[in-house]
């Protein structure tokens, strides 16, 4: 990248191209002030501005210091100092550090040139759209919403009892960065409110509720090592433990007596089974959206009469044993009393406890501001009754919920801590893993996240997907998921096999639960999940074509584990995603740059899941200048066109290299049909 300025004009350079001009006819930035509206109800937000002043600071001058280039911008030549702006020249790219502010400034905006053709990817984990130009996408940790599509009506209904819809842009994890096909990427450290908008032509704008402290701009020759830069940038992962191979997690929520009874019966279908999953080992509440857990994160004999010696039987079975947790104490359990008298609970505006509606029950925030509630949190929960106890990981949930009306110890604004929320969650559990010497053993799966949470989440999942096929909260939402939360630097990723949400009438039936298991063999993780609703719900167990089918799919992953243990261990050293976007290897490939349907398993893998309901072939595009093979039938392809295969339930469009160096995994996996 090359800085050039003259007069009060400035332009930043990459291979010749402009990325940031700045005249005074064009100005790249712009300041104003805004008063915003925010309404939580239990995880999602109706936001508004009412935006007082908006200007753009045409006057511009330069000086070179020995710190780096000094930006000083003002509106025009006789005005008062607005931002001060260090530009600090990278071996491959440009840092500014915005160093001084005007004291009636609250938001923020820059403008980077854009190109007609460009593509943009990123902005966190995006469900909807994988390139983002055409769009401007809210930056703020949220649920994502029911339905996502204010066309259907899942979504209105759930618009109108629980204002929780959601919209194309809505997500667990944002994240103020993206991807250019210009191989840059940009980033904005802030945790404030930020909207980034790729909707014109000739300019990406981005926005922001405060003015950021920094503003990264760094290139790369090739996409994977742009990834690589970006993993760096934020953190990576470990690698998952080895148990994780050993087959299918069961999501299993009725006790165990139930859990004991569907063990045995995955395993005489012959089911490849790593673990259970029963994240009600805390015990349950019945509500209006369904079987809830009790979060009061301790043990329930009464749930789960002999849990010690199951956990214990079951690791002399190599099966393990995962739980829940979430950063929230129910006022109603044994734990809040704890918690409120030590003061590890966030107050409200009178210095009480503030007590947060979560849908028929309420709960204390534990304040991760307070050094001595995040030691509280990770010794007495996560260390004693959890780890102590035998558990071998966890859903750490609900880390986009913080309430911003709240008052925490560090004296920041719920508001500013919003978005930080995700991280400051994920380092409790990495934390407390590590003090006790279990990272290589144990793991954790988050929904939430914001910029820093790659350093801490060991491995995310999708979220609450409805259960169905629908195009914005459903089964293909999740490949989208992977491919743009992969592009950030988080390396390891899945999805609940059949989704979660089921309300307004919207059930799983037995062929989304096999689409979605089919899809699952080949990601890092497989795990299901019994839903919202389990008893409304098809479950695997319900049927036994369904149990022979997430049998076989289990026994497929089981045999990709040497190829996914690359992978694992690729991710884990080099922050590269186990499902890559196409582009990634294949980058004169312009078709790939569109394609949020499918994804490379690692270099030499390409699955083309099906997504929607009732088909029994499917299309697929295979990138060029590589000879395809079709893993089911054998049939090579040459690259470089969509083609159409038989897909019947079971045998997922699948495709691998016919030069890879593992033919004969590949070989003996299709010998499995």
């Amino acid at each position: 990248m090359q800085v050039t300025y003259q007069r009060d004009q400035l332009r930043l350079s990459m291979g010749g191209e402009d990325l940031l001009v700045h005249t005074p006819k064009s100005p790249a930035f712009f300041i104003g002030y805004g008063r915003e509206k925010m309404e939580m109800y239990c995880g999602n937000f109706e936001i508004q501005d009412y935006l007082e002043s908006r200007e753009a600071l045409r006057h511009l001058t330069v000086t070179d210091r020995e710190a780096g280039m000094q930006l000083e911008l003002r509106r025009h030549k006789d005005d008062d100092l607005q931002l001060s702006i260090n530009v600090r020249l990278l071996e491959d790219g440009i840092q500014l550090d915005i160093q001084n502010v005007a004291n009636d400034i609250n938001r923020f905006w820059m403008r980077l040139a854009a190109d007609e053709q460009e593509h943009v990817w990123g902005c966190g984990e995006q469900m909807s759209y994988f390139n983002l130009r055409g769009r401007h996408f809210p930056l703020w940790t949220s649920e994502p919403g029911v339905g996502r599509d204010k066309t259907t009506y899942v979504t209105w209904q759930s618009d109108v009892v629980n204002r929780a819809g959601g919209d194309y842009y809505n997500t667990n994890y944002p994240q103020p960065t993206f991807v250019s096909s210009r191989r840059y990427f940009c980033h904005i450290e802030t945790y404030d409110y930020a909207d980034f908008d790729f909707r014109q032509g000739t300019f990406h704008e981005m926005q922001v509720w405060g003015v950021p402290a920094t503003i990264l701009l760094r290139s790369a020759p090739t996409f994977l090592t742009l990834v690589e830069k970006i993993s760096a940038t934020f953190g990576r992962q470990p690698p998952l433990p080895d148990w994780v191979y050993n087959g299918v997690i069961l999501g299993l929520k009725r006790g165990q007596a139930h859990a004991e009874k569907m063990l045995a019966e995955a395993l005489n279908h012959d089911m490849a089974v790593s673990a259970l999953w029963c994240e009600d080992w805390t015990g349950v509440r019945e509500t209006s959206f369904g079987t809830r857990l009790f979060w009061d994160w301790r043990w329930q004999p009464e749930r789960y009469p002999h849990l010690e010696r199951l956990i214990a039987e079951l690791r002399e079975r190599n099966v393990r044993f995962l739980g829940y947790v979430n950063p929230y104490l129910c006022v109603d359990g044994s734990l809040f009393p704890e918690a409120e008298a030590a003061g590890y609970l966030a107050t409200n505006e009178q210095g009480n406890t503030a007590l947060v509606d979560f849908g028929e029950f309420y709960c204390g925030v534990v304040d991760f501001t307070d050094e001595a509630a995040c030691t509280w949190f990770k010794d007495v929960i996560i260390k004693r009754e959890m780890l102590d106890l035998g558990l071998s990981g966890w859903m750490a949930d609900f880390g986009e919920y913080l309430p911003i009306d709240v008052k925490l110890s560090n004296g920041v604004s719920a508001k500013q801590e919003h978005n930080r929320w995700p991280v400051r969650w994920a380092q409790i559990n990495a934390e407390a893993i590590a003090e006790a010497g279990l990272t290589d053993e144990t793991t954790f799966f988050m929904r939430a996240g914001y910029s820093g949470v790659q350093a801490h989440c060991p491995l995310l999942w999708a979220g609450d997907q409805s259960v169905d096929f629908s195009r914005h909260d459903g089964l293909g939402t999740v490949i989208c998921a992977a491919l743009s939360s992969g592009l950030m630097g988080n390396a390891f990723h899945h999805s609940d096999i059949g989704g979660y949400t089921s309300l307004f009438g919207n059930k799983r039936n037995a062929e989304l639960h096999m689409r979605w298991a089919e899809m699952a063999a080949f990601t890092p993780v497989m795990r299901t999940h019994e839903s919202n609703r389990p008893t409304k719900n098809t479950q695997w167990f319900d049927d036994p074509a369904v149990a022979a089918h997430l049998a076989r799919m289990s026994r497929i992953y089981v045999s990709l584990t040497p190829y996914l243990k690359q992978l694992v261990s690729e991710g884990s050293a080099r922050g590269i995603p186990v499902q890559r976007a196409l582009f990634l290897h294949f980058e004169t490939d312009l078709e790939c740059y569109d394609i949020q349907d499918q994804y490379l398993l690692g270099p030499d893998v390409l699955v083309a899941p099906v997504h929607q309901a009732g088909h029994l072939d499917w299309s697929a595009y295979l990138p060029h200048g590589v000879e395809w093979v079709h893993l089911w039938s054998g049939e090579h392809y040459a690259g470089g066109q969509r083609v159409t295969v038989p897909a019947p339930v079971g045998k997922p469009p699948v495709f691998y290299r016919s030069d890879s160096d593992w033919l004969a995994l590949f070989t003996a996996l299709a010998g499995q049909a």
